[in-house]
């Protein structure tokens, strides 16, 4: 398997890459640490070395590739690097993003270019080439990626990341229709406001509090439902948008 996105050992990714070992599978992991270290809560002090180290230690097949997806040749090489590796890919998981606040008024060409680069066209280039070397001889072909809640209520002052996002969320039915004859399910993961450390104890506290569960998303539970949509169970679910966030949609 294939997940991007993964080099804070307390984010969203790392948590997939720990359950998935845990589930038996053989990892390949792509982080983008530089792009972590522009933001305010900065790159993972152990790098994401620390995680794969993490990872092997408790028995996992794992192996990384450092790659910036907004180069437009690194999806492809990211997952020709991973079949050799493993010889065969069975399932992307497309967590990465770029994330980068701007509101109307402070939107720029240069932003709304690299967030699109990054989290639509490296998203879609990905699961092209991932279908190019998939063999539909093998059962549970898998695609999975994230959206943010867009979709749910207004995010006015993360437009670059949003438009980019809602592209993912509006190209699930259409790739799953695609796909779904070759055996390949395609789906679509709104996490909820997932707790990832850069809440400060006042966001905390307030996203608590509208939350109907009465907390914040985890990464846990994003890994628990990607867990389930990648196993035999799920075999069946294709082309949907699935919000894990605790009610936080239906406030």
């Amino acid at each position: 398997m294939v997940v991007t996105g993964v080099s804070r050992r307390v984010a969203i990714g790392a948590a997939i890459a720990r359950r998935l070992v845990t589930d038996g599978a053989a990892v390949f992991l792509q982080s983008w640490a530089p792009h972590d270290a522009e933001q305010p809560w900065g790159a993972d002090p152990g790098g994401p070395e620390a995680l794969v180290d993490e990872l092997r230690q408790a028995g996992g097949r794992v192996e990384h590739s450092s790659a910036d997806l907004s180069e437009p040749d690194a999806p492809a090489l990211l997952v020709d690097t991973a079949r050799d590796a493993f010889g065969h890919v069975d399932a992307l998981v497309v967590n990465h993003a770029r994330g980068i606040n701007q509101t109307l008024e402070t939107l720029t060409i240069d932003e709304l270019d690299l967030s699109y680069a990054v989290n639509t066209r490296a998203a879609l280039l990905l699961v092209q080439a991932f279908a190019v070397q998939h063999d539909d001889t093998r059962a549970g072909g898998r695609v999975l990626w994230m959206t943010s809640g867009q979709y749910h209520g207004a995010m006015p002052d993360e437009l670059p990341y949003i438009a980019s996002k809602a592209a993912l969320h509006e190209l699930t039915p259409s790739l799953a229709t695609h796909l779904m004859p070759r055996g390949i399910t395609v789906n679509c993961i709104n996490p909820g406001p997932n707790d990832t450390g850069y809440a400060d104890d006042v966001l905390r506290a307030e996203v608590s509090r509208l939350n109907p569960g009465g907390r914040w998303s985890t990464p846990t539970d994003t890994a628990r439902l990607v867990a389930w949509l990648l196993s035999d169970d799920a075999g069946w679910i294709t082309g949907q948008t699935i919000a894990s966030d605790g009610g936080w949609s239906s406030r």
